[in-house]
């Protein structure tokens, strides 16, 4: 992939945010969606686009983490799960 390439690219986030707005979700739900990302992209020292493979594997780990380490509630694990899965899923992001 060229440089040009890569500059054209839109950043994974405003990708997310687009298909979020796209299907018509809340405000407050893109916001909570994004949080979930960033977390999940921290949590796994993410640089690039290409460290989010093995995506089901890393997915599973985090919210692996959070049950057992963080100690959060199974809503709140699903609204993680839904939050990384189905979001990078329709944004191409892990199935183009």
């Amino acid at each position: 992939m060229t440089d040009s390439t890569k500059s054209q690219q839109p950043k994974l986030l405003d990708q997310v945010r687009k298909v979020l707005r796209l299907h018509h979700y809340s405000i407050h739900t893109e916001r909570s969606y994004v949080d979930w990302i960033v977390r999940f992209v921290r949590f796994h020292s993410m640089r690039s686009r290409e460290d989010l493979f093995p995506a089901e594997a890393k997915i599973e780990s985090f919210l692996t983490d959070l049950a057992v380490h963080a100690n959060i509630a199974p809503a709140t694990q699903n609204q993680a799960m839904n939050a990384l899965w189905s979001n990078l899923q329709n944004s191409g992001i892990i199935f183009p």
